[in-house]
């Protein structure tokens, strides 16, 4: 479990240095769309972002920049599934899981998703890009980020109540 939070806790300084660059992010998504010929249709996918980068990306801040949000995204499913090794949980914690699952899959469709209070990296685009262009994809990140803190917390508690009900029994045996 030690090491499950110590992933999670790499994986959110990691994503701190990304929305830091969000600007940079988002200009490189609109270059590869501007090459890609794809204007019309949000960034709605993981998929759509590793297509960018395979093929429509020219230079390098852009395919450093895609190439992190990549990498947190594999980092994160990683993560989940190694969550799932850890700990098989309960239907709650097993729910967490296949959401975070079911968001980090490459063809997930993305564009409906945003990111809630206390979460601001929707705020930081203008009002078409949030809702029409960027939004779920910048929103990604901090939501799978979420359900993991949630899972944990979750894990922690079934744990905490498993531990102490068997000493709770310990104590009441002769």
């Amino acid at each position: 479990m030690n090491e499950a939070k110590e992933a999670l806790r790499n994986i959110k300084q990691t994503y701190k240095l990304f929305v830091q660059q969000q600007f940079t992010f988002i200009g490189a998504l609109q270059r590869s769309r501007e090459n890609a010929h794809d204007l019309i249709r949000p960034v709605a996918s993981i998929g759509q972002v590793q297509s960018y980068l395979d093929h429509h990306c020219n230079n390098s801040t852009d395919r450093r920049i895609l190439s992190m949000f990549l990498n947190l995204c594999n980092d994160l499913s990683r993560l989940c599934h190694r969550l799932e090794a850890v700990h098989s949980g309960n239907s709650v914690t097993t729910a967490i899981l296949e959401r975070c699952k079911m968001l980090l899959t490459h063809g997930n469709d993305l564009s409906a998703i945003r990111a809630k209070y206390p979460h601001d990296v929707v705020n930081h685009l203008s009002c078409d890009e949030a809702k029409n262009r960027y939004g779920g994809v910048v929103s990604l990140i901090p939501i799978v980020l979420d359900c993991m803190k949630e899972w944990v917390t979750h894990t922690e508690k079934l744990l905490q109540h498993r531990s102490g009900g068997s000493a709770i029994s310990e104590k009441r045996a002769p």
